[in-house]
């Protein structure tokens, strides 16, 4: 078992800054992927990034290259989303989700943090 909760969101101007955190605790967290995703209203939940167990492999969707970056700490049993450059089509509801390998299968999730970008 993993227990995940991620903290951090909030309302921001557009072409602002957040970062979101999001702890675990229970099973080994270094031995699991972990990965952002996201749901905004009336649409389903996508992934936004991804990073492997060891952190030397990332994934990101395409519209939040260059914006957003994953990062994990081991010793902290925390995973972080730095969201720079925020639109406001990135306002959703964001969680943390462990996995079997960067590309798996999410069985953990957090309960959510939500982020709302206004113009």
């Amino acid at each position: 078992q993993v227990q995940l909760v991620e903290s951090g969101g909030g309302l921001v101007q557009a072409g602002g800054s957040l970062r979101l955190s999001c702890a675990a605790s229970g099973r080994t967290f270094s031995s699991v992927a972990m990965g952002w995703f996201r749901q905004a209203p009336w649409k389903e939940r996508d992934v936004v990034a991804t990073i492997s167990w060891s952190g030397a492999n990332t994934y990101y969707a395409d519209s939040v290259k260059g914006r957003f970056t994953i990062s994990r700490d081991n010793a902290k049993n925390t995973v972080y989303l730095q969201m720079n450059s925020l639109k406001r089509e990135d306002t959703a509801v964001y969680y943390c989700a462990a996995g079997s390998s960067i590309g798996g299968v999410y069985g953990y999730w957090g309960q959510g943090t939500q982020v709302t970008v206004s113009s």
